[in-house]
């Protein structure tokens, strides 16, 4: 250098690291504040398979790649992807669109080798078609910087390997205009195929480039994908074609070491725990307040009860969950509302003894972590803490394999309060004859008696997807999961005044259980229930659980959330300051207690019930009635287990269909029955009456004529129907069989399944059409439709439903909409 042997060049020192270790691609869409990570990738640059030969521009790509864990991916996402896109945005120019790291996995952590604003090839071949999300819709809200809306969604459990087809000479010299062929074969495999250096000429497709195409392949695992790659190039033909055949063995040979088992084996996913923390993190943060910051991560929380403000202070906590009405948010996937509920229940409980809410713990337990469901929860329980007042200190998020079926998880949730000495609840000593009872308003059901509301649910015409409201834009499932109302904020200055005697939440047990918690057991207190307004569902409830008085006070609130005692002289004046901000009204006043009387008299209840009753049928529980419906005959042969689900559904106003009339060929079998006492019409036509099977359907079609009927319903009807009724009747004919075919056939197919122990529940449901069939017992069939529990009797739009019930629940018209 000093003698200038290399010139000006030699004026210049680089110092570069040399890095050792596997190299791979990770990619993100960001706009400019939120990045979403793609599945990393891995492409493989050499020409010839074990990575001999010259480099090339790829050769072929797999992903996702298993050497990064989704640990060492969170830790690119942080320390790589996340912190480019923040350093291009604070340096004043943001970038939006795809960024591609390319990076290597030393022994020290991964290292950026470059940076490209593109997809790179041959990733996108692997990356794009795992992606589950509309790219044009992921494209869009990285326009308009909505991306943290609208996080594309990834297809799970799916491998992707691409291979390159080159040219004879590649990357040298090569020849052109060579034909292509076996393009098709490919596509009957089920490949992808993405041209290159391809162009058509004189009708044929020719090699136009050094790289020419390459061959896709989506399956479960790498090796599947890479075998079915490999068929596709295989099956493609042009002279001198090269190409790799051990694309991804890196991965393969990752994948095939010998490991011990692991905690993740074993069902339980750390890394996605980690991965929710990091999600909860700023949700637990946004809840801090004077006396805890909220930072979740530690061991353990921390409060400063001096910086809160308290003086001398009585700990006052409460623990509960949510019960059964988890059974409703996951059965309509609804998981944001439900944290409320959690926290609801507790710091209204506390509150019982004048305390502040000062922090929550939640518990969230389930048999595999689904981070979504998870965060869409805990983030309830952070908005309801912020509602409450008190800060979200931390919890626990139990994994636990084979403690809850697939898609359950359950809640437990604890807060801590804190109440000055001399203002703490109930005042027992000063609660005295005379004195008001005032109710605040719930929300609803809130969360207790779900076990009763499920099984009203089940037994009514309604379902969960019921449409309800006088404009249709709610669900049943939706009024039901009307979050608990929090109370510590509006009514905790008015519990301070030193005019309330006492407050009781009406959580479990009612009016009847709850009011007496704060009283002396020498009195009682008399309620009007015409005195406040009753929410329309529990009307609903009432009317179709046929519930007792008895039991709706003891099981419900109906429609009181909390009840406040004052002195009489004083009452108007509190229930002004509550109605500043909760619906609330003078329902009752407190009474001595007569020796064996009831703590709770509720008077009127059945009269306000009923008043509001005619409301709700017009209004919020009513439903979408289908106007319209499809004129239905149901064909049995005899007990009617399935035309019991038939009816059942059938009665419920979203349904498109109305069963007109039951036609059995046997008299007095219990089907008939059923129908009678669903007030269905019915006919017995005994097939023995007839010399043939055309004169017995002529009889069938006559009557079916004679009640306007558009639809037929074959349910556990024995008979084979002739050519000319199918014909008639084409594309109006339908058969079903109570088990999913064809898995249980037979008339015992009920016997079948419990002695099978099956859980999954469903049908089977074909339309019935005239067609020949051999077979060993029949050979042959003229002009004859199959006996219709003959299982492989199904000739157009054969498919599955979910259940019986759900049988007649789609059909509008002549058109059958499965579910």
């Amino acid at each position: 250098m000093q003698d200038k042997t290399f010139g000006t060049a030699g004026e210049t020192v680089v110092v570069e690291e040399l890095l050792e270790g596997e190299e791979v691609s990770c990619l993100c869409f960001t706009d400019g504040v939120t990045i979403a990570p793609m599945p990393p990738a891995q492409d493989h640059k050499r020409l010839k398979d074990g990575d001999e030969g010259p480099n090339t521009g790829g050769m072929g790509a797999y992903s996702p790649a298993p050497q990064i864990s989704k640990d060492l991916l969170l830790k690119i996402r942080e320390t790589v992807l996340q912190k480019t896109v923040d350093g291009m945005r604070k340096e004043g120019v943001p970038y939006l669109g795809v960024l591609y790291a390319g990076l290597m996995l030393t022994k020290d952590g991964p290292k950026v080798l470059e940076f490209n604003c593109r997809f790179g090839d041959p990733e996108c071949q692997v990356i794009l078609p795992l992606l589950k999300s509309d790219l044009y819709e992921v494209m869009q809200a990285v326009i308009n910087k909505k991306l943290s809306s609208s996080m594309p969604v990834w297809f799970e459990d799916s491998a992707a390997v691409t291979v390159v087809m080159a040219s004879e000479g590649y990357p040298g010299t090569y020849p052109k205009g060579l034909e292509i062929t076996g393009l098709s074969k490919a596509k009957e495999l089920g490949l992808e195929v993405f041209h290159a250096g391809t162009a058509l000429k004189d009708g044929k497709v020719v090699t136009n480039g050094g790289r020419v195409l390459t061959v896709t392949a989506i399956k479960e695992d790498l090796m599947t994908a890479l075998q079915e790659a490999n068929k596709g190039v295989a099956a493609i033909n042009f002279k001198g074609a090269i190409y790799r055949k051990d694309i991804g063995y890196r991965a393969i040979a990752f994948l095939s070491q010998s490991r011990g088992l692991t905690y993740k084996n074993s069902g339980v996913d750390i890394a996605a725990g980690n991965i929710l923390v990091q999600k909860i993190k700023p949700l637990a943060a946004a809840t801090s307040r004077s006396g805890c910051n909220a930072e979740l991560g530690g061991f353990a929380g921390l409060f400063d009860l001096k910086a809160a403000g308290y003086k001398d202070p009585i700990l006052v906590s409460g623990t509960d969950g949510v019960g059964t009405k988890l059974k409703i948010a996951q059965a309509c996937k609804k998981h944001d509302t439900i944290g409320q509920d959690l926290v609801a229940m507790c710091v209204n409980d506390i509150l019982a003894q004048g305390a502040e809410p000062l922090f929550f713990l939640d518990y969230f337990a389930c048999g595999k972590l689904d981070v979504e469901v998870a965060q869409g929860v805990i983030a309830g329980i952070a908005e309801a803490c912020q509602k409450a007042g008190c800060a979200l200190l931390g919890g626990e998020t139990a994994e636990m394999p084979g403690m809850y079926p697939p898609g359950e998880y359950d809640l437990a949730g604890f807060a801590v309060g804190a109440v000055e000495r001399g203002q703490m609840l109930p005042q027992l000593e000063r609660i005295a004859d005379g004195d008001v009872v005032i109710g605040v308003a719930s929300s609803g059901v809130h969360s207790n008696g779900y076990s009763l509301v499920r099984r009203i649910v089940e037994k009514s015409s309604l379902d969960f997807s019921s449409q309800v409201g006088v404009s249709g834009d709610q669900t049943l499932g939706d009024l039901l999961l009307t979050p608990t109302k929090i109370y510590s904020k509006t009514l905790l200055p008015v519990l301070r005044s030193g005019h309330v005697k006492a407050y009781a939440h009406i959580t479990g047990g009612g009016l009847l259980e709850n009011i007496p918690r704060v009283l002396p057991d020498s009195f009682g207190v008399v309620l009007d229930a015409l005195s406040w307004k009753i929410p329309e569902i529990f009307c609903w409830l009432h009317k179709e659980g046929n519930i007792s008085e008895e039991e709706m006070t003891r099981t419900f609130n109906c429609g009181i959330g909390a009840v406040l005692v004052v002195q009489k002289e004083l009452a108007q004046q509190v229930l002004k300051e509550v109605q500043k901000h909760e619906a609330a009204w003078l329902i009752g006043k407190v009474v001595p207690l007569q020796k064996g009387s009831a703590h709770v008299k509720v008077h009127n209840l059945l009269q306000a019930l009923q008043a509001n009753r005619s409301l709700s049928v017009r209004s919020h529980i009513q439903g979408k009635i289908q106007t319209n419906k499809v004129k239905v005959a149901v064909l049995i042969s005899g007990t009617g287990t399935n035309l019991e689900a038939l009816i059942n559904s059938t009665k419920k106003p979203t349904s498109f269909a109305e069963i007109v009339l039951v036609v059995s060929n046997k008299a007095g079998v219990e089907g008939l029955r059923k129908a009678e006492r669903a007030g269905i019409p019915t006919r017995v036509i005994d097939h023995k009456l007839y010399g043939s099977r055309i004169e017995f359907d002529s009889a069938v079609d006559r009557v079916l004529e004679e009640f306007s009927v558009e639809l037929i319903c074959l349910a556990g009807f024995m008979r084979i129907l002739s050519g000319p009724f199918v014909k008639k009747w084409e594309g109006k004919i339908l058969n079903i069989h109570p088990s999913l075919l064809p898995s249980f056939k037979g008339a015992n197919a009920h016997k079948l399944v419990l002695e099978a122990g099956v859980r999954v529940t469903g049908c089977t449901v074909h339309f019935v059409a005239a067609f020949l069939l051999p077979s060993k017992k029949i050979h042959k069939l003229h002009d004859t439709a199959l006996c219709p529990y003959v299982s492989n009797c199904a000739s157009t739009g054969h498919f599955t439903a979910n259940a019986q019930s759900e049988l007649m629940a789609g059909m509008n018209g002549s058109m059958w909409q499965p579910h």
